[in-house]
């Protein structure tokens, strides 16, 4: 379980407060993440890169403040920098307060992320992936995780927010880092793309669904050379006995699977809608799940693959 974001042990200002953490110069929002080796620090860079937080792993830190100059003049392109940061920069315990220090001062109030987790759940992923410790040198396993662990004492004492990862799954430690730095959790994405059976299938489709049971308008001669964006054709097509309920089912359907990928922290999700050349059918239903599905829940987003090949 994760600790609650920490009262500032220093003079910083809390960047999780709305009356000090106001915004700062540029805009720009600035995360430390840091913490013991092998206790999650991969995943919570992914989980705040999907956040939309540009991620930069690493940075020696004398270069941060560099980069969040860079990035405060970047004119709203960068506007929530992370900087994740290790042993791997031996000295980095004394660089990196003196960089918290300095970006304070220029009103950035970096909020600062440490991942931790027990000596035997570090000791068993090491072990599991057969890897040596960066501080064990020729010592043993728990002789690198014990320097470490006073290594990274100071840093620890001054997070923000500190989060124990010994009985956390990924996806429970992805859903613990969004909590810890979204107001709202952004809503997940859905991209409807059509397609026709007659030039393959999307390569990339989580869900497919074929609409060839339907009618086909192309052998409606007043319909054959419009397409499913027409009024015309979706209305024939969307009016086809089965049609209205296979759309209600399966936009039920959408909002469980949505659910479940959610939990599992997948938040893009590509369905495929296809008949048989990609004109009519799939095109009506595609632009009928937009219209169904768009709201509070999904971000929908519509690619026809295959319309004008004909």
């Amino acid at each position: 379980m994760s600790d609650p974001p920490k009262a500032p042990t220093n003079d910083r200002a809390d960047p999780a407060d709305p009356a000090t953490g106001g915004s700062a110069p540029g805009g720009i929002e600035v995360a430390i993440v840091s913490g013991l080796s092998g206790a999650g620090r991969s995943t919570a860079a992914k989980c705040l890169e999907d956040l939309g937080w540009f991620v930069v792993d690493n940075l020696p830190p004398e270069l941060i403040t560099t980069m969040v100059d860079l990035g405060s003049r970047a004119s709203g392109d960068v506007t929530r920098i992370a900087v994740v940061l290790d042993v791997r920069s031996r000295a980095f315990t004394h660089d990196l307060a003196a960089v918290i220090r300095d970006l304070d001062h220029r009103g950035y109030r970096p909020r600062v992320l440490f991942l931790e987790a027990s000596d035997a759940a570090l000791i068993r992923r090491y072990e599991a992936n057969r890897r040596a410790h960066p501080l064990q040198g020729s010592g043993r396993l728990i002789d690198g995780v014990e320097a470490e662990r006073a290594l990274l004492g100071p840093l620890r004492d001054e997070a923000d927010l500190v989060i124990d990862t010994s009985d956390l799954s990924v996806h429970q430690l992805r859903a613990e880092v969004e909590r810890g730095f979204t107001m709202a959790v952004p809503k997940p994405s859905l991209t409807v793309v059509s397609f026709g059976y007659k030039y393959g299938l999307p390569i990339d489709a989580d869900l497919v669904i074929d609409m060839r049971f339907l009618p086909n308008p192309h052998w409606i001669p007043e319909l054959r050379d419009h397409t499913g964006l027409e009024p015309a054709v979706s209305d024939y097509v969307l009016s086809q006995e089965g049609a209205s309920e296979f759309l209600d089912r399966y936009v039920a359907l959408i909002d469980l699977v949505n659910g479940g990928y959610q939990r599992e922290g997948k938040r893009y999700l590509t369905l495929a809608v296809g008949c048989t050349g990609g004109k009519h059918r799939s095109v009506a239903v595609a632009e009928e799940l937009r219209r169904r599905l768009t709201g509070d829940r999904l971000t929908v987003h519509v690619q026809h693959r295959d319309l004008g090949r004909e």
